[in-house]
């Protein structure tokens, strides 16, 4: 069981390389190994091509002249279970089973309804074995926001603020403070590229004009959402640039503007967060992060609606201004950004 352990590590290592590549879809890693040692490996790096267990597979066949025979005398490991319905890729069941490969290792099942369990049953129908269960929390956690959209129905949810060291979010009159040094802004823009989409509150376009990008780090910019109840925005915004597909959620009309588009809600007075969500979800958005404002960030916590909470604090003090957000939840680390101290807190409530 160490073994398999060991060689699971692997393939998740493997599949977080596809992190902010392969949304809608998980991300996943496969080896494949041969009398104790991995002679292929590969994971799924961008949505629409191959999926982990394909490429594993062809790296045998690439390095290998009776790869076939190997093949055949191999285990191959995979994090997520392999599909075994045609999507935008061939069934990698099908492919494991072409290779008459005996032995796979799977970390955990697959929640997609069109997989959940039907990628194992139709090895074990081919006579393969199938061992299941291996790091299964560490594969569930690697891909929590597939997870999340598949079985809540909503993306998953990061909060992320700074604040000053006396608990302020920005000044009483709402204009532009920085509280975070450098380093902390980078590590944000990081953070961007890995999400699907980032979400702000009119507010926040006003005082700031964010363009809400990748700019500090190599990567893909999220789509950008923003709330703007009235239509009170300026169209010079600089989220409005048509860089990006920008969703603007408002009360007063269904219309497209390039890659501008706006999305009114049936009651602007309940159920927000959940209105907004669910749109998310419809559009294949797997995961948001919501930068602000504090009030638009306190909504989606009154509401429970938030999975994981990323608070900087600044060595600044205001003494007097804009609160940041009150939160509660488990503290799951706590570290230093330079100067700027960095707490991630995850939610009790199961949503």
């Amino acid at each position: 069981m160490v073994q398999h352990e060991i060689f699971m590590q692997r393939c998740l290592e493997l599949a977080q390389l596809g992190a902010g590549q392969v949304s809608p879809n998980p991300m996943v890693g496969a080896v494949v190994v041969h009398e104790g040692k991995i002679i292929g490996e590969g994971y799924h790096q961008r949505y629409g091509q191959a999926h982990a267990e394909v490429n594993a597979i062809a790296q045998v066949m690439a390095k290998f002249d009776n790869a076939a025979q190997l093949l055949k005398q191999s285990t191959i490991y995979v994090s997520l279970e392999p599909c075994a319905h045609y999507g935008k890729t061939p069934p990698c069941a099908d492919l494991i089973i072409e290779h008459q490969i005996p032995l796979v290792i799977v970390g955990t099942r697959d929640p997609f309804a069109q997989v959940d369990g039907k990628g194992i049953e139709k090895l074990k129908a081919a006579g393969i074995e199938v061992i299941t269960g291996v790091l299964e929390k560490e594969c569930q956690w690697l891909n929590r926001r597939f997870f999340t959209k598949v079985q809540k129905h909503r993306p998953y949810i990061i909060l992320k603020w700074a604040q000053t060291n006396d608990g302020f979010f920005a000044p009483a009159d709402g204009s532009q403070f920085w509280i975070t040094g450098t380093q902390a802004r980078k590590l944000v823009h990081k953070w961007r590229s890995e999400e699907d989409a980032i979400l702000i509150g009119k507010n926040t376009v006003a005082i700031d004009n964010p363009q809400l990008n990748v700019r500090y780090w190599e990567g893909r910019s999220p789509k950008r959402v923003v709330i703007d109840r009235r239509l009170e925005l300026s169209k010079e915004a600089n989220v409005f640039d048509q860089s990006v597909e920008t969703l603007i959620f408002n009360e007063i009309e269904f219309n497209s503007d390039g890659k501008n588009k706006y999305i009114a809600l049936e009651d602007f007075d309940r159920y927000v967060p959940q209105y907004i969500l669910y749109q998310l979800y419809l559009q294949d958005i797997q995961s948001v992060i919501i930068e602000g404002g504090a009030h638009t960030l306190q909504v989606f916590i009154d509401a429970g609606l938030w999975d994981e909470a990323r608070i900087f604090t600044g060595k600044t003090v205001l003494s007097k201004g804009i609160k940041s957000p009150q939160i509660t939840g488990i503290l799951a680390a706590e570290s230093f950004i330079e100067d700027d101290r960095l707490q991630i807190i995850y939610n009790r409530i199961k949503n």
